[in-house]
């Protein structure tokens, strides 16, 4: 049981399915109409009915060779894309070769990416794997890429600390531009370039870059950005789980790495969206993955799993994995607004191998059944060999990557213990008891081209399971609460700090109680601080600084009210 394409190969057979359980699912494929589902994605339909919007990543690594082929609202779709990404890799290109530079005239090396959920994972994911990757180093030497997500303002502090305000750049991710988290950020980050070049209006149009929704522009222009040549649009029909392949991922990382290596992980993308598309069921290694989650979850009742690439490359990919799959299949009504009735939505989790041996392995051999992801590669980013060492580092690694889903599926008798010479009262714990499913996926290298491989699968597998369960995989719904009580607390807070003297009451004792606790307690800490006021919004941490002599800062004309 294994299937393989463009050096992507898929071994499933530790699955506790059989030839006639894959059969019996795709039957049920057949019965959901996965085919017609799957078209419906790709051609622009909107799929996503509670929203009214079509789900068009795949049209974001589309080649121009599409261009006419997929039209929604009457926009050309596909031509978009490319006029975007043309002008991603003119300013990028720009930005790298110095014709482009900040304020006070030096060269723009260093990258702050503000964003949060997809507008982070994905391209944070798709960093890491580069930024190892032999021409990935290379073409980032002298540039660094950071990433603020984190409202914390501990998060500002790591991001900023040793970064010179004058030759940053910050990349502002945000489809309505008005996330809250992301939004509070990006004025810190606003505050921080005019604490060091001061509050000239040009100071935020030369170094902040603004990648949001088309409908967002008049917030763009709003916050200082010059829309003219630093917006980067994306559109509604791209979902925040699978922005990566949008000016979201594009824009950093072309910043990085050069537009050409971001190019290669969309040519990878775009490999398993035709496969996707075209190869029979039995042959299609994302329908599989998908076919077999829906088994593991809803069949057998396996009601989590894990992914665990062996590759430290990839080791923010579980994160990523986290949200697009929990953030899609998170739901408890189908599309016929009935409520579900049957076992959805896995809890992802992972860690890179050898590390997960150490962390989680005992529960995934002797604690609850855990479906299991293994990737690897034929060839390590960086091998090593040591003298006198009969392997590799990379066959090392492999090694273990082999013999653990092995292990999982073939486990430990009692009597192979025995056979050990292990005492009687001890053979109990030293059982495996085994037939725990895995898949191995085994890839050639990490480069960016399969970076962009294993996102599409991923991407893809979620989607499936969320057709074969009738759900819509492309909401969100589920993180609006929260984000509602969250501006309903801000405003007893803003209460609390204008009267000391104001007790909180928001209708919820334990609420209350607590919320209560964090203002007494936090009003006692500022009092008896001796560290600086924190009515300043950054410290100058680069170093000691004073705007430039010989620029207009415009006073306070120039600063955006």
């Amino acid at each position: 049981m294994y299937a393989d394409y463009d050096g992507i190969y898929l071994d499933y057979s530790r699955q506790r399915a059989s030839l006639k359980t894959m059969e019996l699912l795709r039957d049920l494929a057949n019965a959901r109409d996965l085919k017609g589902r799957i078209n419906a994605m790709v051609s622009g339909e909107k799929i996503n009915f509670t929203e009214d919007r079509a789900v068009l990543h795949t049209a974001l690594r589309a080649p121009p060779s599409q261009i006419g082929t997929i039209i929604v609202d009457g926009q050309d779709v596909v031509k978009e894309v490319h006029e975007v990404l043309e002008q991603i890799k003119e300013f990028t290109g720009a930005v790298r070769s110095g014709a482009i530079r900040g304020y006070t005239g030096k060269r723009l090396r260093n990258i702050i990416s503000v964003g949060i959920g997809g507008s982070y994972l994905g391209p944070e994911f798709l960093h890491e794997c580069l930024k190892t990757e032999p021409e990935g180093i290379n073409q980032a030497l002298g540039y660094t890429l950071r990433f603020l997500a984190n409202v914390d303002p501990v998060d500002v502090e790591r991001t900023c600390a040793d970064l010179d305000p004058e030759e940053t750049l910050i990349v502002i991710v945000s489809k309505t531009f008005t996330t809250a988290e992301t939004m509070l950020n990006a004025r810190t980050m606003r505050q921080w370039l005019w604490d060091f070049m001061g509050n000239d209006i040009e100071v935020v149009r030369r170094h902040v870059v603004a990648c949001a929704s088309i409908s967002a522009v008049e917030e763009v222009r709003k916050f200082g950005i010059n829309t003219e040549d630093y917006f980067f649009r994306f559109w509604d029909w791209v979902g925040g789980r699978y922005s990566v392949c949008s000016a979201a991922g594009a824009v950093p990382i072309s910043l990085l790495y050069g537009f050409d290596l971001y190019e290669q992980f969309l040519k990878g993308a775009n490999s398993v969206d035709e496969h996707f598309i075209t190869a029979p069921f039995h042959k299609n290694i994302p329908v599989i993955m998908g076919l077999l989650g829906v088994w593991n979850m809803s069949f057998m009742g396996y009601n989590s799993r894990t992914v665990l690439p062996y590759s430290e490359a990839l080791l923010k990919l579980p994160a990523h994995i986290q949200q697009l799959d929990m953030e899609s299949n998170g739901k408890h009504v189908t599309k016929f607004n009935i409520e579900v009735d049957y076992s959805i939505g896995e809890i992802d989790f992972g860690e890179p191998g050898t590390n997960g041996q150490h962390s989680f392995f005992q529960l995934l051999h002797m604690g609850q059944t855990v479906p299991c992801d293994f990737i690897g590669f034929v060839q390590s980013q960086h091998d090593i060999i040591i003298d006198d060492e009969d392997l590799s580092s990379h066959d090392e690694l492999m090694a273990n990557f082999f013999a653990q889903p092995d292990a999982l599926a073939v486990g430990k008798t009692a009597k192979q213990v025995r056979e050990e010479g292990v005492a009687e009262h001890l053979i109990i714990h030293r059982t495996f008891t085994g037939n725990r499913p895995s898949s191995s996926l085994l890839l050639p290298q990490a480069t960016a081209y399969a970076t962009g491989q294993i996102l599409a699968l991923y991407e893809h597998r979620t989607a499936v399971q969320g057709f074969i369960w009738d759900i819509n995989s492309f909401d969100q719904w589920g993180v609006e609460l929260g984000k509602k009580l969250a501006i309903d607390v801000r405003k007893h807070l803003i209460n609390a700090r204008a009267d000391p003297h104001h007790d909180v009451d928001t209708g919820r004792p334990a609420t209350t109680r607590i919320l209560n606790y964090f203002v007494h307690h936090s009003r006692a800490a500022k009092t008896s601080s001796n560290t600086e006021s924190i009515s300043s919004v950054t410290r100058k941490t680069y170093r000691e600084h004073h705007p430039p002599k010989g620029n207009d800062l415009g006073g306070s004309s120039g600063k955006l009210s």
